[in-house]
Order: structure tokens, then sequence, then C-alpha cells
């Protein structure tokens, strides 16, 4: 398809940039960690604050994100949340301890809540060829994982400060151009209600989805947000180690992932992504020298870009049937599992360097044995049959007993 084609092209490419620099903003402070936590005195657990309080947030703004743009209207919503984004990065910029950190961080994962609950949602709408919209989109997320730290890396090597005050000038140029270019979607959607995000829940399964996707997102968080104090590295090359993790997530989603999902469907390529992270998760703990560890890294993150690139489209496709109050149950449950990760592995370093991989890997278990016992559940609920059900009786079942035909996923 011609691009020309598409009329809203400068609104699509303004909204992929805040996606981008949005991501960014959360991979940035990987490198800076150690630096922070040496910089103002704190212990591991208390610099890993700065990821729950984050994350912690972002999974409770999800809702009244939703509902505000229901009210108030994609845009609205949108540019409010760039702009505390933006004002939130600059004063961390200025903290002195870790409580101002922390409680800026959490104003930073609010903004960032307001965006992401309305922007795949604006593109999706904006644009006439929706495959690629989203293709865009998968782009800018995960570029902004791999230069996040590289970003993070070069400037920490400065001040801990400068990437927070630098990630805070380009949120506020983003609301510049979003500011003038976005625009309101033109077939307006009725208000969301609480009563319909929570009403997602009572499909079975929805609900096995959000089980596997919440042990996962607790070890992608054990990942990104214990690892880099694990490594012991100097803000430079830590910076770079989490790059080639974020190339590796990039190339999961962008190069593996959908490809992958084609030939043997997306709910066995999450399949496949839990089981290598799970791999991962022991090599992360029984890893005997740096060099094994950064290479464990950049697996995990094409493992995690295999997972990334899919759980999405199944939650789509699972939830209900307005988009907005799909991504609102899914979001809720995604981030707030991942919330309590950063923070127990802190203190979990604290006895064992190696515990909170150890961990880790016990709560994704639980993951994999939920996905074993209920992955014909999702896969008839989104039209895909998985290798064993021939053998499952039960799979039979659910296929007949599927709510609907899913169409796209977006």
């Amino acid at each position: 398809m011609d691009r020309r084609s598409e009329p809203n092209r400068s609104a699509i490419y303004a909204t992929t940039l805040v996606a981008f620099l949005a991501i960014a903003g959360i991979a940035v402070v990987d490198p800076i960690l150690p630096a922070i936590g040496a910089a103002i005195g704190v212990t591991a657990w208390q610099v890993e604050l700065l990821f729950t309080a984050y994350i912690a947030v972002m999974a409770l703004g999800m809702i009244p994100a939703t509902l505000a743009s229901g009210r108030f209207g994609f845009k609205p919503v949108l540019i409010t949340g760039v702009s505390v984004v933006g004002v939130a990065a600059i004063l961390a910029s200025l903290s002195d301890n870790i409580v101002q950190l922390s409680v800026l961080r959490g104003v930073w994962g609010l903004g960032n809540a307001m965006f992401f609950a309305t922007a795949m949602v604006v593109l999706v709408n904006l644009a006439v060829d929706r495959e690629w919209v989203v293709g865009l989109f998968e782009t800018a997320l995960g570029l902004g994982f791999a230069v996040g730290p590289l970003i993070g890396g070069l400037l920490g090597e400065v001040s801990w400060r400068l990437p927070f005050f630098v990630c805070g000038v380009f949120m506020v140029l983003a609301l510049g151009v979003a500011a003038r270019k976005l625009r309101e979607p033109t077939n307006r959607q009725a208000p969301v209600r609480v009563g319909h995000i929570f009403a997602t829940y009572r499909r079975p399964a929805f609900i096995a989805l959000c089980a596997v996707t919440a042990a996962y997102n607790f070890v992608f968080f054990v990942v990104l947000g214990y690892t880099p104090l694990f490594l012991g590295l100097d803000v430079i090359p830590l910076g770079l180690a989490f790059t080639g993790w974020g190339l590796g997530l990039a190339t999961g989603i962008l190069v593996i992932g959908h490809r992958l999902a084609h030939r043997i469907g997306a709910v066995q390529t999450v399949g496949v992504a839990i089981a290598g992270l799970l791999v991962c998760m022991v090599l992360f703990a029984t890893s005997t020298s740096t060099a094994e560890a950064l290479v464990v890294l950049v697996l995990s993150g094409l493992c995690m870009g295999l997972a990334n690139a899919n759980l999405t489209d199944l939650a789509l496709g699972l939830g209900s049937s307005d988009r907005r109050v799909a991504t609102g149950a899914f979001n809720l449950v995604r981030w707030g599992a991942a919330a309590p990760a950063p923070i127990i592995s802190g203190k979990l370093a604290e006895h064992s360097l190696s515990l909170p991989y150890w961990v880790g890997f016990g709560v994704l278990a639980v993951g994999v044995l939920v996905y074993l016992a209920f992955a014909h559940l999702m896969a008839a609920g989104y039209g895909e049959r998985v290798l064993w059900s021939r053998w499952n009786r039960a799979a039979a079942g659910a296929e007949n007993a599927a709510e609907e035909p899913v169409g796209e996923a977006y």
C-alpha cells in the first residue's frame, strides 16, 4: 500500500515518536541504577523503588486513564500524559533523595499510563492500513528499549541526573509535536465504565492469558530491574549491555515474533518464549562469569520479544470486543504483576545474588504450568490449535464453546 494514501500520516508519526520516547524513558534508568545508589547512599532494594513505584502507579493508572479517554477523548488524555512525563522527568533530575525520586517516578508512571491507554487506539483509528500502523508502533517500542539504555549509559557517565533531564526535554519537544499534529479519531465511542473492565475477567481464556502474562511480566522486571545491579558494570558498559538486550527484544518483536506466530500460532509462540525465558532464569542463576551473564541477557531479550510480539494481540482477541476495555483489563494485570518484582529482587539479593533469579524461575514455572493446562482454551478462543490439543478432549469442547470468531487483533 502507498503510504501517501494515509491522510493522517503526520499524526501517526507524532504518536509513534512519543511512544519511542516513552519506552526509552523506562529503559534509560537501567544503566544508572548502581550510580544512583552510590550517589545518594541507598541499598539495592531502595534503589529498586525507582522501578516499583513507576510500574505500580502505571498499573493503577490504566483504569482511570481508560475511563478518562471515554469521557474527555483520546487526545486530551494523551497530551496530558506526555506533559506529566516531561515534568516528572525534569524534576527527577533535581532530586536529592530516594523518596523524592520514587515519588517522581510514580508520577512519571501515571503519565505513561495515560499515554499507553490511548496511543494504540488512536493509531488504529487514524490509520487506513492497520497492519502498517501496528508494525510502526511495535518498531518504536523495540527501538525504545534498545536505545534507552545506550542514552542512559552515555549520559550517565557524566551524571546520573543527566539522563532524566534529557528524557524530560525530549518529552517536552514531543509534546509540541503531539499537540500540533495529533487528531481526535472521528468515530467517538461511548464512555467506559469500571464494570466493563472487570467483566472481562469472566472469560476463562482471558483469565488464563492474564495468569501466564502476570508470571511472565514479573520475570521481565526481575531481568530489567535487578540485572543492572547483578552485573556490577560501570555506567557505559552497562548501557551497552542493555542495548544488546534491547536489540534482542527488538529482533524478537520485529523479525521473529509474528513470523513464528504465522507458522505455529500466537499461543504456541508465547509458549516457546516463556519456556526459553525459564531456561534463561536458570542460566542467570548459575552463571559464573560476566561474559556468560551478558550472553544470557541478550537471549532473554530475544525470548521476551517473542512474547511481547503476541501477548497484546491475544489479549485483544480474547478480551472484550471494545479495545479500550480489553487493553485496560490486560494492562492492569500485566503491570500490576510486574510492580513487586524489582523491590523483591533487591531484598532477596541481600541474601544471595542468584536468589532473585531462582524466585523468578519459580514464579515463571507456575506460569508455564498454567499455560500447559489452558493453552488449548486460549488457542480455541483465538481460532488456533495447539499441538497437544488432539490428545486433550477439552479442546474440542472449548473450540465449540468459543463465544465468537476473532477478527483483526487491533
